[in-house]
């Protein structure tokens, strides 16, 4: 199947089998579309609905994102986990918003200098949000392509990566290329599936090469895995007896980078001395709770969370920047780490 032959069918199949009610595909603009597309990174579509439209209703434009508070942007995101979009969103839209008038780049390279916005991302926001063609190549759009041209090695080899952007730009019609590229993200999310994909009701069955050697679950080809290590670390909760706890900002970069979390020690002998330095405890009832984990991309975290109750709030902890006593009995608008929340629920019963 030849180019126009395979955007053809894709496209028909489009008409009456894509998705056509997302709420970023109403009045679609850079904007919109942009911030749908950094919330979709790695993450299901059914997830972002509610955490898109709430984050319109906050930010309706890139000028009231860029206005807004770091740790409020934060606080919508928790949940949606990789929480440098939400940095480099927020640095983003306070350079287009301060330097470029409001109005985003209208080529590739331009978009691609904004922190967070990679090569298929600013694909997307041209062809989707400012009615310009540009091929996309995410990770639905790589699968199928590689399935369709049974490609070996797996997508992000540089060689292969090199191969599909040339595939995609030349799949990519002159004409109809927003539909297409929606067209192409649908396709691979819910028919050209990472595993058990629908071959049945695929408009590209006849000329996919996988298909035809019986080996679709084979490709794309898997990138070798590496075992994946284990770190530990404990968190103290500590608690007023007036219900607050101590929480402490995290470094603006690294993970849960400007995030609010609990401190953090390596084990509880550090946990004591920090008490009684910063705190002025020295009658310590340290209770360590069951291990919480938390997986990252590239590693696993165990959490040793430790309890303890003070009968007040001290000025020792308290450079402004740094620390904030949150009162449990209510939601202050900053950003928590997933694991953090679910344990400030948890004190909160």
């Amino acid at each position: 199947m030849n180019s126009p032959a395979f955007s053809r069918a894709v496209l028909d199949w489009f008409a009456h089998s894509g998705r056509h009610h997302l709420p970023w595909q109403e009045q679609p603009n850079p904007y919109r579309v942009w911030v749908s597309e950094i919330m979709l990174q790695q993450t299901q579509v059914s997830t972002v609905i509610p955490y898109f439209q709430k984050f319109m209703q906050h930010y309706p434009d890139v000028h009231a994102l860029a206005s807004a508070p770091i740790d409020e942007v934060l606080h919508l995101w928790t949940g949606l986990g990789y929480y440098a979009r939400a940095r480099n969103l927020h640095r983003s839209a306070g350079i287009v918003s301060r330097d470029l008038g409001g109005e985003f780049p209208r080529t590739v390279e331009g978009l691609c200098a904004l922190p967070g916005i990679g090569r298929s991302t600013a694909g997307a926001i041209l062809s989707l949000g400012a009615g310009i063609r540009a091929p996309i190549l995410d990770g639905n759009v790589k699968r199928v392509l590689c399935r369709y041209h049974a490609i070996p090695g797996w997508p992000d080899q540089p060689a292969v990566q090199k191969k599909l952007w040339v595939i995609a730009e030349e799949a990519t019609p002159e004409q109809d290329f927003a539909a297409y590229t929606q067209a192409m993200m649908d396709l691979g999310a819910t028919v050209c599936t990472r595993s058990k994909p629908a071959c049945t009701s695929c408009p590209l069955q006849k000329g996919c090469q996988a298909l035809a050697q019986g080996a679709t679950k084979e490709f794309p080809h898997r990138k070798p895995a590496k075992a994946i290590p284990t770190r530990t670390t404990h968190m103290l909760m500590c608690c007023t007896a007036s219900g607050s706890v101590l929480l402490e900002k995290r470094p603006p970069s690294g993970i849960w980078g400007g995030l609010w979390s609990f401190p953090e020690f390596a084990d509880k002998q550090q946990i004591e001395e920090f008490c009684q330095q910063w705190l002025g405890m020295q009658k310590l009832q340290l209770e360590s709770w069951p291990l919480v984990k938390h997986t990252f991309s590239h590693f696993h975290l165990q959490i040793t969370p430790v309890h303890i109750v003070t009968q007040a709030q001290t000025d020792g902890v308290m450079e402004a920047e740094r620390w904030l006593w949150y009162p449990l009995d209510q939601t202050v608008p900053v950003g928590l780490a997933a694991p953090v929340k679910e344990l400030l629920r948890r004190l909160q019963e």
